[in-house]
């Protein structure tokens, strides 16, 4: 069953302007669509200021669309306000990329985690310690921790700090925004495996932001590609890595390091800088760094996102 629908979602940001002087418009998320079924892990990998963590925020909500629709179990969320997403809020939520910098310092972490059941209003006063005390334990903390402020723990307690909270009102949806982004890489691997153990004990389905393949592999069913505010491949993780369609996934596949030091792969360098998103190329938006590149066709025509194979879907002008 599918539990999100995006149908052509947009999300603009005037910046700069003033006397006499019309604002810059930057295209963040520009005319994108894809859908996420009931318990799956949906990655959405692409290059940093692609616009990856706006799409999840204004699927939440945390921004107002400028366009498009969003429709949460078919019913449509795209306009409505804060007073009337209140009842989402409970259903969808988030896990953040920053640690620390999302949890309140003056906080203790067990009123941290409660607090989202006492914005719900979910369970009395003693059954929720009982329940805070439950999630810190299934996360890897201790009940003797409950008390401490987040400034006493690292970064990998932070974030399952971050994670328990999140887990507080056991959400059906979750974006999880490059939540191992700012870890070291031996916590990495640990925090990952919480969260692929945590999906299969609450059932919830994930929207997972980040901008390294080797994560994706690692946790997501399925994953769409994006750049510049585009989503220009989807399809499922063994499809994708073993049959990359569009040139941008065949370069971002090709810098992934091989752990067999026998294999040589060959990396393909990309030519110029990531265009702006106030100001990008007319046509296809990778044109100007495409290898692949068929001619006019691709600077002039803007390449729609089809299907190319079962389940698998490219917006490029060689398919």
């Amino acid at each position: 069953m599918t539990i999100l629908e995006i149908k052509e979602l947009k999300k603009y940001f005037n910046i700069g302007g003033g006397f006499m002087k019309k604002p810059d418009i930057v295209k963040a998320v520009d005319n994108v669509s894809f859908t996420i079924e009931e318990g799956e892990m949906l990655g959405l990998v692409g290059e940093s200021g692609c616009g990856k963590t706006t799409c999840g925020k204004t699927i939440l909500k945390l921004y107002e669309p400028d366009s498009g629709k969003i429709l949460y179990r078919g019913e449509d969320i795209t306009h409505l306000d804060r007073s009337e997403m209140r009842k989402y809020r409970k259903q969808m939520s988030i896990i953040y990329q920053d640690p620390f910098g999302s949890l309140d310092p003056r906080m203790t972490v067990g009123g941290i985690i409660a607090e989202p059941m006492e914005v719900h209003k979910l369970y009395p006063k003693k059954e929720r310690e009982e329940k805070v005390l439950e999630l810190m334990e299934r996360v890897g903390l201790t009940a003797e921790q409950m008390n401490r402020y987040p400034h006493e723990f690292s970064g990998g307690q932070r974030q399952r700090i971050g994670i328990a909270r999140t887990l507080a009102v056991n959400p059906e949806f979750i974006v999880a925004d490059e939540p191992v982004s700012a870890l070291d890489v031996s916590i990495q691997a640990q925090i990952l495996n919480l969260m692929q153990d945590l999906q299969k004990e609450f059932g919830f389905t994930c929207l997972f932001i980040t901008h390294d393949l080797s994560v994706i592999k690692h946790i997501c069913d399925r994953v769409a590609v994006m750049y510049v505010g585009k989503i220009v491949e989807m399809a499922s993780k063994k499809e994708l890595f073993n049959n990359p369609k569009h040139p941008y996934t065949e370069a971002l596949l090709s810098a992934v390091p091989v752990a067999n030091p026998k294999i040589k792969s060959k990396e393909i360098l990309l030519e110029g800088d990531v265009p702006s998103p106030i100001n990008p190329p007319s046509g296809c938006r990778f044109n100007e760094r495409c290898f692949k590149k068929k001619g006019k066709i691709c600077e002039t025509q803007e390449p729609e996102l089809k299907k190319v194979e079962k389940n698998h879907y490219v917006a490029c002008h060689l398919y």
